[in-house]
């Protein structure tokens, strides 16, 4: 199913036919469960609706003339009401970068005084920070000039691979395409951002491209040492997607392919609105990923988010211990290096933001819950 295009990025990653046939022979049975669960307390800040793609699963993105950007005032207090809530993740997520067919978009940015959505982003995220939380950005695909100016304000950043193959749900007049994806996680490692990707199943790829997704992923983790977690995540219906969502043993194989893929530092994510996680956790799951008190997931508003009460029952079944965790993973802030000095000091705050950081990060626990 690969375009010429994915097969020439994946050549260059050098990811070989033998590799793809051992890692699609994986299952359930090569791997163990994690010793341990983690996920992350955010609030979702959707900053835009508008999006240059039109994957025929999203239901993110508006049509132009019916796409929104918050305002700094909104932004800010849903920022405020994140924080007091005791969340210390700031999730900016919003479609790929507005082209001109978002005319209103571009000329609410104009007439704010920025010149894109990413200086304005800039902005959003200093203003967390000033809130007392870490920023995580998706903001899509991105060249390495505009991530290097992102990472100054981002505790961490991400963007879902998603596939290498060519698929029809990424039809359309601007299709998304996997060099696009793979350059993106490229830059981030040659920025030296600490970086969440991921793929998703069930949109029209098979068992292979599966495995070369994954592979890719660590090919790039090799070079540059950013990836801190990988999704994999199913594809759900909504009112844009009407295709099967991939069962539990799909989802089982894939998430033990990913484990014996990517090395032990990197997390293994399942996201536990969209999946059946429990059927999933002894195929090497470690991490829940974000989940909010005070947003919905705007990404895939039919599914809500858990509570912290299902998450420790989630772990509590597992037998295994549940810790909190921020949206930068200790060893990136460990090593050195990785964080802005924003960030660092953002960390060693004399404020009880602060304090809340450092026991999340030495101690798996929020003070907003002990």
């Amino acid at each position: 199913m690969q375009g010429a295009d994915a097969r020439d990025a994946l050549r260059e990653l050098d990811v070989t036919p033998g590799e793809v046939d051992r890692l699609c022979a994986v299952g359930p049975r090569d791997v163990a469960p994690a010793p341990h669960l983690s996920f992350a307390r955010n609030v979702f800040v959707p900053l835009t609706t508008a999006c240059r793609y039109t994957c025929t699963y999203c239901t993110y993105f508006d049509p132009p003339g019916e796409a929104s950007l918050m305002s700094r005032a909104d932004v800010r207090g849903l920022l405020e009401t994140g924080a007091d809530a005791g969340c210390t993740e700031a999730l900016f997520t919003f479609g790929d970068t507005p082209d001109d067919r978002y005319e209103a978009i571009h000329a609410q940015l104009d007439e704010w005084g920025h010149g894109s959505i990413h200086e304005y982003l800039h902005e959003m995220c200093e203003l967390a920070l000033d809130a007392g939380l870490l920023p995580h950005s998706n903001p899509g695909d991105l060249g390495r000039e505009t991530m290097a100016m992102l990472a100054e304000v981002n505790a961490s950043m991400g963007v879902m691979l998603e596939t290498t193959a060519d698929v029809d749900a990424h039809a359309g007049p601007r299709r998304k395409t996997p060099e696009q994806r793979l350059d993106t996680i490229r830059a981030a490692g040659e920025v030296g951002v600490p970086f969440t990707t991921g793929i998703l199943v069930g949109i029209g790829e098979d068992w292979e491209d599966r495995a070369e997704s994954l592979l890719a992923i660590r090919e790039l983790n090799e070079q540059y040492g950013h990836i801190q977690e990988v999704l994999i995540q199913p594809v759900v219906g909504n009112e844009r997607w009407d295709g099967p969502t991939p069962d539990a043993g799909t989802l089982r194989r894939a998430v033990a392919m990913a484990r014996v893929a990517l090395p032990e530092a990197v997390s293994i994510q399942v996201p536990p609105n969209l999946a059946p996680v429990r059927d999933v956790l002894d195929c090497g799951v470690d991490d829940l990923g974000g989940v909010s008190p005070v947003t919905d997931d705007h990404i895939n508003p039919d599914y809500a988010w858990p509570g912290l009460d299902e998450l420790e029952a989630i772990a509590g079944e597992a037998g295994v211990p549940l810790g909190e965790r921020l949206p930068v993973y200790e060893r990136f802030v460990d090593d050195g290096g990785w964080i802005d000095d924003r960030i660092e000091a953002a960390l060693a705050a004399d404020t009880a933001h602060g304090e809340r950081f450092r026991s999340v990060l030495e101690h798996g626990e929020n003070p907003a819950e002990v």
